[in-house]
């Protein structure tokens, strides 16, 4: 039994908007599996769920971002320093702001898009050569070896590294984003519901219901968010970041 990240859902007051920007991004295109979703995905013959690339999901709602800064975010990867200012300078262009979130002096730079939700340029590093254009999924939070622990068994990525400070997963296939828990200085409790999530998906010979019980043994608990009747299952993992369990595809 397992599952894997598939996308990573981002809220939005305009999907549309801020899926066009993040396609532009990261350089993929874009489709909508219904009103107030839009996918954003790689093209040439990736066909989803793929380890090869984790997408972006942008589902419309109501309510505008708050100030407070999200506890999940994407790291783009550059190749040399000549691409990280192009990329920084499209990004801007594309409606990106610089924005302050105690980063300090760092050599990555710190943007957020059209709605707010942040994220960051990488400056180049040997270990994002190979992952697309996206280098990690970053999720903030107390205790990394507690995530590595709940979010290695949750699903069948691979531990890489485990420290205090931080801890690295990848598909087991060696291929596609990393997922990275780093320690955030102060707690980096939750204090408003996450505007930024990763769904999971069961393999098609696996089923969701076990899958969902396996995880509260794990120490998930439910999460209602008002979603009604629908075919995912919301969850927080036990520091309280929500994510979601998807049918396998092809189920109805």
């Amino acid at each position: 039994m397992a599952l894997r990240p598939v996308n990573v859902n981002m809220k939005a007051l305009d999907d549309a908007a801020v899926g066009g920007f993040w396609a532009e991004a990261l350089g993929w295109g874009l489709a909508s599996e219904a009103p107030g979703v839009t996918n954003v995905e790689p093209g040439g013959g990736f066909v989803w769920p793929d380890a090869a690339a984790v997408c972006v999901d942008v589902v419309i709602v109501r309510e505008a971002k708050t100030a407070t800064k999200n506890r999940t975010h994407i790291d783009l990867a550059t190749t040399s320093e000549a691409h990280r200012a192009e990329l920084v300078a499209r990004l801007r262009a594309l409606g990106a702001k610089p924005v302050d979130i105690g980063q300090g002096d760092v050599p990555w730079t710190v943007l957020a898009d059209p709605e707010g939700n942040e994220f960051c340029v990488l400056e180049p590093r040997e270990i994002y050569r190979d992952t697309g254009p996206v280098a990690a999924i970053v999720v903030d939070c107390v205790d990394p070896r507690a995530m590595a622990r709940f979010w290695g068994d949750a699903t069948d990525w691979t531990v890489h590294e485990v420290t205090d400070e931080r801890a690295v997963l990848r598909s087991a296939q060696g291929v596609g984003p990393y997922l990275e828990f780093l320690r955030e200085p102060g707690g980096g409790g939750k204090t408003v519901p996450d505007r930024v999530h990763i769904d999971l998906m069961p393999y098609a010979a696996e089923d969701q219901a076990a899958e969902v019980a396996r995880l509260r043994d794990l120490g998930a608990v439910d999460l209602d968010l008002g979603q009604g009747d629908v075919p995912w299952k919301c969850l927080e993992d036990p520091e309280g970041h929500e994510f979601c369990v998807l049918r396998p595809r092809g189920t109805a």
